[in-house]
């Protein structure tokens, strides 16, 4: 007999349908089973009360740094740039992830159980993001879907750091870019083309292959921009080379509306609850994220942990509401949402049965600093 939960009579927020229900829902061996009023509980099922209570799809971050900058270690502990070399798309961001980093527990215990971490934005091309529950003493057994996303960087980051190497200007950093995928599209065409014949293959060049995913359509650009311009310059690019991209950070995307809700393509919003500390984070507003939702458009809104700690992910959901956003939008904003946004969305983001049970129970709405979470479940294990 398999571990088996029952949550009892919680007002339930699936992150799919906009009506709460009151209702139960099982467990069993770490999948969400039934969703339904009146399930009867096993004599070996515990049960959760939840009368009262409020119950949510465990919340996730569709960009982060989590566990590549240790919390609390300083400069030696950031593992999330590499700083040699502007193109570095071979990176991983799976081999930097410190599962006992102590944010991991302070996100589970606020009710974020997924997460899409990464490389920074130092580079031209950094490398993969991984996906993975903040629960783990091992990365490897943390992992929901590995290589969801190739990140590339636009605006002052990759400028900053190479001014003085090979990047000055935001032509130069469009070219590098692609100057590589120039290269790893004619890498691709001369694999396909030798097929079994060893002899014709290109000489292995390790960071064209890790773009092969990319060239593919398999994985998406995970395209950092805030300003207009550099918004822009991602999907040009993504146009011309015929690649799935996501934009990231976005800041600017209120600016634009009409134009990405043209282009429909997955938008990270932050993170907001900073100050602006370039020039290009000068329209930095917390009504982006509720503009872009209201035209259409499928908005994550994002800590980029650490830059926000990775625990006021449904803070910065309650600030866009704040700020005009809609509930049940900015609730899919922390759920449903990023989980598509990072390719994940058949395990985690909803209460849907046969979905992985990541659930928060909270004694009120989870937007609110007066909300306590009462119980989190991850894997359907209590944390």
């Amino acid at each position: 007999m398999g571990n088996k939960i029952v949550i009892k009579n919680g007002l339930i927020n699936d992150a799919i349908n906009p009506q709460e229900k009151v209702a139960d829902i099982l467990i069993e061996d770490g999948k969400i089973k039934a969703i339904s009023e009146n399930i009867a509980a096993d004599g070996d099922a515990k049960v959760i009360d939840a009368d009262g209570l409020h119950v949510y799809p465990g919340f996730v971050e569709a960009h982060g740094h989590i566990g590549l900058d240790g919390y609390g270690i300083g400069y030696e502990g950031m593992d999330y740039n590499e700083l040699n070399d502007i193109v570095s798309p071979q990176m991983r961001g799976i081999d930097g992830v410190k599962a006992m980093d102590p944010a991991f527990e302070k996100a589970a215990k606020a009710g974020v159980t997924s997460v899409c971490v990464g490389p920074g934005s130092a580079n031209v091309l950094g490398g993969t993001f991984t996906t993975i529950k903040t629960v783990g003493r091992r990365v490897d057994d943390m992992v929901i879907r590995d290589g969801v996303a190739m990140k590339c960087a636009f605006g002052e980051n990759p400028k900053r750091v190479y001014r003085d190497k090979n990047d000055s200007s935001r032509m130069t950093t469009a070219a590098h870019l692609r100057e590589t995928l120039f290269k790893a599209r004619e890498y691709l065409n001369k694999k396909e083309a030798a097929g079994d014949d060893a002899s014709k293959m290109p000489s292995f060049d390790m960071k064209l292959e890790s773009l092969i995913p990319v060239m593919k359509g398999q994985i998406p650009l995970k395209a950092h921009a805030h300003a207009t311009e550099d918004i822009f310059t991602a999907l040009r690019i993504a146009h011309e080379f015929g690649l799935k991209i996501t934009l990231e950070h976005v800041t600017e995307g209120h600016l634009i509306v009409e134009e990405l809700a043209k282009e429909n393509v997955p938008l990270a919003v932050g993170p907001t609850l900073t100050s602006a500390s370039k020039f290009e984070l000068r329209n930095k507003s917390w009504v982006t994220p509720g503009v872009l939702a209201k035209a259409g458009c499928q908005v994550s809104i994002i800590t980029d942990s650490p830059v926000i700690p990775q625990e006021y992910l449904p803070l910065c959901a309650g600030l866009a509401v704040q700020a005009g956003m809609e509930p049940f939008a900015a609730l899919q904003a922390i759920t449903i949402n990023p989980a598509k946004h990072a390719g994940i969305e058949d395990r985690v983001g909803s209460l849907e049965v046969g979905k992985d049970a990541d659930i928060v129970i909270t004694d009120g709405c989870p937007f609110e600093v007066s909300t306590n979470v009462k119980c989190v479940l991850i894997n359907g294990q209590e944390i």
